[in-house]
């Protein structure tokens, strides 16, 4: 099997959401802020999901899409279909088909306000640590049960 097929065969092995939920933990481990997972299933034909986070200078912007790229193809063997924009641009776009990654300046977040955009997509909230457990994430990347979804009625 050529690595092509073994990459696309992996991808199809992690649901929408995990992934969603591994960016917004990746994102997270570069100390990337106010991290959203919005659910536009619903809403788009063209991708499940938008994980939206804001960096703080050129320097943090790269490094988070460093942390997400490189660890997803390393770790995970997911490549992003494709990459938009630069780090002096203040917007940066990674493409994992499911999921859409942006990680812009906070001016650019304010500006173009992708949340305000999307307001009908349901927010996936970060995992709430289990009563008596000190060491229990905060955020598990792809369990159900300790994530949750805002959904107006």
């Amino acid at each position: 099997m050529d690595s092509e097929a073994r990459l696309t065969q992996h991808r199809a092995h992690m649901d929408s959401r995990k992934l969603a939920l591994l960016c917004r933990e990746l994102a997270e481990n570069r100390k990337a802020e106010d991290v959203a997972v919005l659910d536009v299933r619903k809403l788009s034909s063209v991708t499940d999901y938008f994980v939206i986070a804001t960096g703080t200078s050129e320097p943090h912007l790269r490094a988070i899409e460093n942390e997400l790229v490189g660890r997803l193809t390393e770790d995970h063997g997911i490549r992003a279909g494709f990459t938009e924009g630069s780090a002096q641009g203040s917007w940066l776009v990674m493409d994992f088909f499911d999921v859409i990654v942006h990680v812009m300046r906070k001016d650019t977040r304010e500006k173009y306000d992708l949340e305000g955009l999307w307001g009908d997509a349901p927010r996936i909230r970060a995992g709430r640590r289990k009563a008596g457990d000190p060491t229990a994430k905060s955020s598990k990347a792809g369990s159900k049960e300790d994530d949750e979804t805002d959904e107006e009625e």
